[in-house]
């Protein structure tokens, strides 16, 4: 494809989401029955270097207009769930790193993983990512990113905030259930009843994410929240009882 500028043709898949930040939208996978729409995360880094947050599936046009912006170096498995398509994006490129929790390592032991996710950003993202390992479940933990430029974080699982309007009635129910449709999207119950028990931990996790101060959430399941996410956070995290703070 002959363009004077490789940024607008990327656009036309690429959504961009501030300065160096893209989300990309993906086809559905089948979760407990409930269609969950899949969505990745595109940061560049400041060596022009290409971090990819929860790779989707992968095609020949997206990976043509992926290529315009940059070098693929980093693909991120955040949790356990969130690694159906690592191993297209290791074969489209072998030079990548990739990183994971110690569950989806442990998991797919079919896959090679550089390094384990933790509390600390790797140097190579750490100027523009800061990055936390929410734990304290024994059912799932996940790495959670915050890109400070446009002050959005970044989550896979540990918020889904689906479309009531995309989900037929019966399955609607069930999300409701779950507490994970729009607008009050929230941690899975599943998830949310495993912490009995480790609530402080999770509340000191969630303390951190909110003193990042951050105005736009990313999820990789629903709707995306583009202003006021620390009082979105605060809503939707009303089930740990955390202090308001003033």
């Amino acid at each position: 494809m002959n363009t004077s500028d490789p940024h607008a043709a990327a656009s036309k898949r690429l959504i961009p989401f501030g300065s160096d930040l893209w989300v990309v939208e993906g086809g559905t996978v089948s979760f407990y029955t409930l269609p969950y729409p899949t969505r990745m995360v595109i940061v560049r880094l400041e060596d022009g270097c290409l971090w990819i947050h929860s790779p989707i599936a992968l095609d020949d046009s997206l990976q043509e207009q992926v290529d315009q912006l940059g070098q693929v170096t980093w693909l991120i498995a955040p949790n356990h769930l969130h690694h159906l398509f690592i191993e297209q994006w290791q074969q489209a490129y072998p030079s990548a790193s990739s990183y994971g929790t110690p569950e989806v390592i442990a998991k797919r032991h079919d896959l090679h993983f550089d390094a384990l996710l933790t509390h600390t950003a790797h140097p190579a993202w750490s100027q523009q990512l800061d990055q936390l390992l929410f734990t304290g479940s024994p059912a799932m933990a996940e790495a959670v990113f915050f890109h400070r430029q446009t002050r959005t974080l970044i989550v896979s699982d540990l918020i889904e905030n689906l479309a009531a309007d995309s989900l037929p009635p019966l399955k609607r129910w069930l999300a409701r259930a779950g507490g994970v449709v729009a607008p009050n999207g929230q941690m899975p119950l599943d998830w949310r009843l495993s912490f009995i028990g480790h609530r402080n931990e999770a509340r000191q996790h969630l303390r951190h994410i909110l003193a990042w101060q951050p105005e736009q959430l990313i999820m990789a399941h629903g709707e995306i929240i583009h202003s006021e996410a620390r009082a979105f956070l605060e809503h939707s995290f009303r089930w740990l009882a955390l202090e308001k703070s003033s």
